[in-house]
């Protein structure tokens, strides 16, 4: 997944009102309850179904490192569907998002001013307009460049341009170097 999108998932998941399966077993369970049936958890996972099944039955405790990660992740997108929709929905109609980042960004001007890329450590809400865009170009499987142009475009109307009030010439912002990013609901 792509930094856009996990910043995005992260933001979600901390709307979840209970902490996700930890053991291996338990979020073998959970799978299998929510996949209905080992063969579709052991395909999605790339294991045999007899691994599933020994998993359910914790007679294997400690999955190798990748496998656990697969299926952690694996969990936690499906874990608390109806609370990561309305914690999307919340941010989408009235509470926005915030955005916060440590990156290089450029931005296209006119000639005569200034377009030097630097180093931007910022922190800004953006418009729950803007959240909605990022959810639902995340929930069509756009790709991160998307993503990041999304969230650009936002930037420079509520930060650069400040609603309009300032820099009204100014073509385009991108990103082009990022050191941090986070999302907050």
């Amino acid at each position: 997944m792509s930094m856009f999108g996990e910043g995005l998932e992260a933001a979600v998941q901390k709307a979840f009102t209970r902490p996700a399966p930890r053991t291996a077993g338990a979020q073998m369970r959970y799978l299998v309850r929510q996949m209905k049936g080992t063969r579709e958890v052991a395909r999605t996972l790339r294991v045999s179904r007899r691994t599933v099944e020994r998993y359910v039955k914790d007679q294997i405790r400690k999955p190798r490192p990748d496998l656990a990660a697969r299926l952690e992740h694996e969990v936690k997108k499906r874990w608390q569907p109806r609370v990561r929709a309305r914690a999307r929905q919340r941010a989408a109609t009235t509470d926005g998002i915030v955005i916060d980042t440590r990156a290089r960004m450029g931005y296209t001007a006119p000639i005569g001013s200034t377009d030097q890329d630097r180093v931007r450590h910022l922190t800004v809400a953006l418009p729950p307009r803007y959240a909605a865009r990022l959810f639902d170009a995340q929930e069509a499987g756009a790709a991160d460049q998307q993503l990041q142009q999304i969230a650009a475009e936002a930037l420079k109307e509520v930060y650069f341009q400040d609603g309009g009030r300032r820099a009204g010439s100014l073509e385009e912002v991108r990103f082009t170097d990022i050191e941090h990013l986070e999302f907050e609901l």
